[in-house]
């Protein structure tokens, strides 16, 4: 069996599409059903790219979706839930948080006055924002390059929303 195609990079995003991802990527509600079918678009989006990712879904403070697949490690959840953490606490995107202090020439590690071992501004955890409601939770991928954790999650959503 030859290995697939390495994909191309993912080109970093600019905080004005972030920031549109946000706007655009609103659902019109999630319940324990659609967590299950987004975690599943996003194993199957991840086995599609043989992205060795973990995947988590959380809504209110509990988890409704978990996967980890071949070539994920514990580190992985670690990852989750330090992202996650960046989602709870501003209300957008991991990614977008670290892009604007980024922007004003810091780093969240320096600049946020925030743990680094319980919180991590690297792309991959999305807002859960139902309309009329505002953020309910998070999605979160870990285990590739920050700008593609983040990339496979604004795909599934997309693909959600589409259906």
């Amino acid at each position: 069996m030859t290995a697939p195609a390495a994909a191309a990079p993912a080109e970093a995003p600019s905080i004005d599409e972030l920031e549109s991802q946000e706007r655009r990527l609103v659902l019109p509600r999630f319940t324990y059903d659609d967590a299950w079918a987004l975690g599943s678009l996003l194993v199957e989006l991840a086995r599609e790219r043989r992205a060795p990712v973990a995947i988590d879904i959380t809504r209110g403070g509990q988890q409704l979706f978990h996967a980890a697949l071949p070539g994920s490690t514990p580190d992985n959840d670690a990852w989750i839930t330090r992202k996650r953490r960046v989602v709870e606490r501003y209300g957008c995107s991991s990614y977008l948080v670290g892009a604007r202090f980024r922007a004003k020439g810091t780093t969240f590690e320096a600049s946020s006055r925030l743990d680094p071992d319980a919180y991590a501004a690297h792309g991959g955890a999305f807002p859960l924002a139902v309309e009329g409601a505002g953020v309910i939770g998070a999605v979160v991928v870990s285990g590739l390059p920050q700008v593609e954790d983040h990339a496979l999650v604004v795909a599934a959503l997309e693909r959600f929303i589409a259906v």
